[in-house]
């Protein structure tokens, strides 16, 4: 399936013009790939936040007096304070065809046995376009203590496979260290009276 996305061609860039889009509730976009030029557009920002809550994935954009082109995320761009997307990278891809795609890894959970410590936040995977998740999670509450965690471990939705190396650590749960427990209280001095 995928997510029919209006458009409309952006003859302007820069970031005056970006920011005019965004006062009238547009984002600035960009389609490229596939071997045919790069595309400017700018989308409703309420329209695509609406198909990012139904996990799209794949998209067949619109766009106003223009081609329709097929593509999928590659990049957004947030403000400094992670709070507003100001930019959208799509890239064009063939309905039907495997590719690879970067894909956030998400921990839920917490671990009881340990510290985890991520060593990525994405993964490299290969699906066909409508196949790609948006993100992967990986449930933390039931690790066994000092545990690490590979690629191959990882439970991937069907038609997912991986494009990254399997024995690839994504995170590790280690021991809390004696200097991550809590400071025991000073024992009052030979001679003196503890306070109450």
């Amino acid at each position: 399936m995928s997510y029919d996305l209006p458009a409309k061609s952006r003859p302007q860039v820069g970031s005056r013009h970006a920011r005019r889009l965004r006062a009238e509730g547009r984002v600035p976009a960009s389609i490229a790939g596939e071997g045919k030029n790069h595309v400017d557009i700018s989308i409703d920002m309420a329209e695509f936040l609406t198909a990012r809550r139904k996990h799209e994935a794949l998209f067949d954009i619109a766009i106003e007096g223009g081609a329709k082109e097929t593509a999928v995320i590659r990049e957004l761009q947030w403000d400094a304070f992670g709070d507003h997307i100001v930019h959208v990278e799509f890239r064009r891809v063939t309905r039907g065809v495997a590719i690879e795609a970067e894909v956030d890894l998400h921990f839920v959970g917490q671990s009881k046995n340990g510290v985890l410590t991520p060593t990525h936040d994405s993964l490299r995977i290969r699906a066909i376009p409508s196949k790609i998740p948006e993100a992967i999670e990986i449930n933390v509450d039931h690790l066994p203590n000092e545990h690490v965690i590979l690629a191959k471990h990882l439970r991937l939705p069907e038609g997912v496979s991986l494009a990254c190396p399997a024995d690839m650590a994504v995170a590790v749960l280690a021991k809390a260290s004696a200097m991550d427990a809590p400071a025991a209280p000073d024992a009052p001095a030979e001679g003196t009276t503890p306070a109450p």
